[in-house]
């Protein structure tokens, strides 16, 4: 049985009356008067006593009437539950992002975000950019925050900004004095260094090779945070965005200090499945996020 078949039983018993009940559900006299006896056939028994005017619901029928309305009713509470849960799955963003921009700048996010929009939430995952990728292709994440974003015939790219790029030491650094370093200050030092297998680390790499520069690798890390402590500890210096080291600059933990290389900078980009269609949640923090970017262009 249907929800329309239920209806249909309801609205001719209460009226008693076929044509009153086919009216009511928009359909003809003879169609409710087949239904009606179809269903009478399956269950080998009268539901209403026409010999009667008006005509009457037999036991059988009174039985019917209360399975009805007890479908209807549970229909009822599961269009409410369905409702309650598409204004869930349409208040909430997933975002997935590199830990970098997670620990930088999600605190701040989820904020304005909490502000603007009252009853929307914010889900973040962070991760590696891979995984990132993964999620956003499983349709695990609405949007991805990556550095070095890469489009493909499945994602797409939104640039969001560039960051800075300075050297990173300890207070008690030797060049920590200096306002302006340039490349070659760095020849020889201990540096703590990005994976392998992680695109800042190619790009610093290919930034040092391009400007005949040597440092001895002394560590080497997964995530700037674990970078920024290793330096902070006198371990050796690093190349990192600007904007990631703001904390530890103000607790007096790390010194930044300008590069003379202005093109040395770190794409970050917002990465989404493409033809993906928004919710009101993630398009709402979509444009939270490129304010202020007007004028990129996507890729």
């Amino acid at each position: 049985m249907t929800a329309s078949q239920a209806r249909l039983f309801k609205d001719i018993a209460q009226s008693k009356s076929f044509s009153r009940g086919a009216g009511l559900n928009g359909i003809s006299q003879s169609a409710a008067s087949q239904q009606v006896h179809e269903i009478e056939k399956r269950l080998g028994i009268p539901l209403f006593d026409r010999t009667t005017r008006p005509m009457v619901l037999t036991q059988a029928g009174k039985l019917y009437l209360d399975f009805c309305r007890d479908v209807l009713r549970r229909e009822e509470q599961m269009q409410v539950e369905m409702e309650a849960l598409k204004g869930a799955m349409e208040g909430t963003v997933r975002v997935a992002s590199i830990y970098s921009i997670g620990l930088s700048e999600m605190s701040r996010l989820q904020e304005e975000f909490s502000t603007r929009f009252s009853g929307m939430q914010l889900h973040v995952d962070y991760a590696r950019p891979v995984k990132i990728y993964e999620a956003l292709l499983a349709d695990q994440a609405d949007l991805g925050l990556v550095s070095y974003p890469e489009a493909s015939k499945e994602l797409k790219v939104i640039p969001w900004r560039r960051e800075e790029m300075t050297v990173a030491v300890a207070p008690s650094h030797a060049l920590a004095r200096k306002q302006v370093l340039k490349p070659a200050d760095l020849n020889g030092q201990d540096y703590i260094g990005f994976d392998e297998d992680l695109s800042i680390r190619q790009a610093l790499d290919r930034f040092l090779r391009e400007n005949d520069v040597a440092v001895n690798l002394a560590m080497q890390f997964d995530n700037i945070q674990m970078i920024k402590e290793a330096v902070a500890l006198g371990s050796g210096v690093s190349i990192l965005p600007a904007r990631t080291m703001q904390a530890e600059i103000q607790r007096g933990r790390l010194v930044s200090i300008p590069l003379d290389a202005p093109d040395l900078v770190r794409p970050v980009g917002i990465v989404h499945r493409r033809r993906k269609k928004f919710n009101r949640a993630a398009q709402s923090f979509l444009e939270l996020l490129l304010e202020g970017t007007a004028g990129a262009k996507s890729a």
